[in-house]
This record gives C-alpha cells, structure tokens and sequence, in this order.
C-alpha cells in the first residue's frame, strides 16, 4: 500500500517502505533506543537471509491514514514509559509533517533491554 494526496501541483504518493525507512532513523534518534527487534520467527528468518534496515517497523496505511508497528529494544536502566511515550510523540510529529497524513496509531513492543 501507499499513501495518496493531491494538492495544486499534482499528486503525490509515498510508499510504506518509505516511510518505514523513514521511522527506523527518526527512532534510533529517540534516547533510550537501542535497536529494533524482529516481530516474530518469519521476520527474524527474512532478517537473517536479507538486509532489512526497517526490522522492527511496520507501516500500514489506509486512505490517509497511517497504522505503525514499532518493535524495540531499550537502553537499559531507562524508564521504559518515558522512552517509548517519547518514540511515539517523536515518530507521530514527523511521520505527519514528511508525509502529510494523519497517524492513526502507534503501538509499541518493547522486546528486551540492552546494556
């Protein structure tokens, strides 16, 4: 899927994968983040035999809205709320200024800490 809108100059189409890609370096910005996780045995598979730089990332879009999945591992000794209540104020702000769309929602799985 993508995301669609048409302003004075034409249309304008932004892809998941870019917008995941997109996510992935806003995130690793956020203080506390230290890494993505994969999101289940598939996509630790699909990770191991490719390159995924947007492991962890999920974009699904519907209409103008966008649904995003973030799966994270967090810098030990943090506060686990602060950390992700920050991600998710982060991504949402400049995930809608890049593409223009509203964010619907942004879960987030905190799959382990990290030293």
């Amino acid at each position: 899927m993508s995301v669609r809108t048409n302003n004075i100059y034409g249309k304008i189409v932004v892809s998941d994968k870019t917008i995941e890609k997109f996510i992935a370096n806003v995130a690793m910005d956020c203080y506390g983040i230290v890494e993505f996780s994969s999101n289940g045995f598939i996509d630790s598979v699909i990770s191991l035999l490719f390159v995924n730089s947007t492991k962890g990332v999920k974009v699904h879009s519907f209409g103008d809205r966008i649904f995003i999945d973030l799966a994270v591992i967090v810098k030990y000794g943090v506060s686990i709320k602060a950390v992700v209540e920050a991600l998710k104020e982060s991504v949402k702000y400049k995930v809608e200024r890049f593409t223009g769309m509203i964010v619907d929602t942004i879960n987030v799985k905190v799959t382990g800490v990290k030293s």
